[in-house]
């Protein structure tokens, strides 16, 4: 592989990723930060408020 083609195939790579996460954060609905579980309780195995059916509507 040459140079050349080595650089176009790296920014064809970062032009898709870059396109997709615009995409993805102008199509996503915005995070609800309230209704996440809190940081200390990641990976803890311990539910912070209850299942999935208790996420305050």
């Amino acid at each position: 592989m040459t140079k050349a083609s080595n650089t176009k195939l790296s920014l064809a790579f970062w032009s898709v990723l870059v396109l997709f996460l615009v995409w993805d954060t102008v199509v996503s609905a915005p995070i609800d930060l309230r209704n996440e579980p809190p940081l200390i309780a990641a990976g803890s195995g311990k539910a912070s408020v209850g299942g999935h059916c208790a996420i305050a509507k």
